[in-house]
């Protein structure tokens, strides 16, 4: 199916995840402003951010260039030299993080419910990015590549492994920041709800939003035919 679309229907489906990147950046960088904890994707590099002069997203393009190369240790040979567009997808996601971060800036959280505020609607951007980057069906970001590159070589279920996943990048987080800073940093209450709901609103938001692939081809000859 992928291998029949148009030019233009790839230039939409690319435009649409990098707007789901827009997104999904926004909401990480809510989380981080919330102070309540960050989403598990996100825990390594703001821990890392800490006790090193590398920012959120250095930290993550670093990180995910690590998950590239661990694709390909994983697969060898059926690695899909393709996939390797996830490496534009990780710088653009890295610089658009720090960019968010410097839009929320002005955020001050004085009250607790406020930080629930904050973290719950980074919360939801981040399950809107990922329902875009799932609609716009081009590339994933190579933390799921991971997960899917494990899901081929081993019997395990992408949920199981995606549950397993998240749970070693939070303690990694967890061990960095208290072996560097004494303490745990960007792990809290925010995390596990974030690692509870993003999947619940993914499902919930990509139903309605899905109705946009209609523009994804409209234009184009099989849609002019179809109509």
């Amino acid at each position: 199916m992928a291998n029949r679309r148009t030019l233009g229907e790839w230039v939409k489906r690319y435009l649409f995840l990098c707007g789901g990147l827009v997104i999904m950046s926004l909401g990480v960088a809510c989380s981080i402003k919330g102070a309540l904890g960050t989403s598990p994707i996100s825990s390594v590099p703001y821990a890392v951010s800490c006790f090193t002069p590398l920012t959120v997203g250095t930290v993550s393009i670093i990180m995910h260039v690590l998950f590239i190369l661990l694709q390909i240790l994983i697969l060898r040979r059926r690695y899909d030299p393709m996939q390797l567009v996830q490496l534009p997808v990780a710088l653009l996601f890295g610089y658009l993080t720090d960019a968010a971060l410097l839009a929320v800036d002005w955020i001050v959280c004085t009250a607790y419910w406020q930080q629930w505020l904050v973290c719950l609607i980074g919360i939801l951007l981040v399950s809107v990015g990922v329902s875009c980057e799932v609609i716009a069906d081009v590339a994933v970001l190579a933390g799921e590549g991971v997960i899917l590159a494990i899901c081929k070589v081993a019997p395990i279920r992408f949920p199981t492994m995606k549950v397993c996943f998240d749970v070693t990048l939070v303690l990694t987080a967890c061990a960095l920041s208290l072996l560097f800073t004494g303490q745990v940093a960007g792990v809290r209450e925010g995390t596990v709800a974030a690692a509870l709901l993003v999947g619940t609103f993914t499902r919930k938001i990509r139903k309605p939003l899905s109705r946009v692939e209609g523009w994804f081809t409209s234009g184009s000859p099989a849609a002019a035919k179809a109509g």
